[in-house]
C-alpha cells in the first residue's frame, strides 16, 4: 500500500515552499533595438552590469537604447585556400607543379605533350 500512496502526487515538480519571506531584487527594464527595428525588452537586476549588445530574435545584434556605443573588436580577414597555399609554395613552384599534372593528364588521354610557354 505504501507504494501506491505516491502515485499521482506530482512529487517531481510540485514545491511546497511559499514566497513568504522572500524579497526579490529590484528590476529595471532595458530595451535593445536591432538594425531591422525589432525592439527587445528584458528585465535586469538593478545591480547587474547591462551588456551593450543583445542578440535579437532575427539573429542580428541589438544595441542598447540610450546606451554607450559598443566597442568594435578588431577582426582579421579570413585566410583563403590561396593564401595558405602561397605560404607553402612560390608562384614558379606552383606553375611547375601545374605543368607536371597537366602533362600526366595529357599522357592518360593520349595527347601529344605541349611545349611549355616561357614568359
Amino acid at each position: 500500500m505504501a507504494e501506491r500512496s505516491l502515485r499521482g502526487t506530482n512529487l517531481s515538480w510540485l514545491s511546497f515552499e511559499s514566497d513568504e519571506g522572500v524579497t526579490f531584487s529590484e528590476r529595471q527594464m532595458v530595451a535593445y533595438t536591432c538594425d531591422d527595428g525589432h525592439v527587445t525588452e528584458l528585465p535586469f537586476s538593478v545591480e547587474a552590469e547591462i551588456p551593450p549588445i543583445w542578440e535579437c530574435r532575427c539573429g542580428k545584434d541589438g544595441k542598447l537604447n540610450d546606451g554607450p556605443e559598443p566597442e568594435l573588436k578588431a577582426t582579421k580577414a579570413p585566410r583563403t585556400h590561396w593564401d595558405m597555399l602561397l605560404e607553402r609554395r612560390s608562384i614558379p613552384e606552383l606553375e611547375e607543379l601545374l605543368e607536371e599534372r597537366l602533362a600526366l593528364l595529357r599522357e592518360k588521354r593520349g595527347e601529344k605533350p605541349r611545349r611549355r610557354r616561357t614568359a
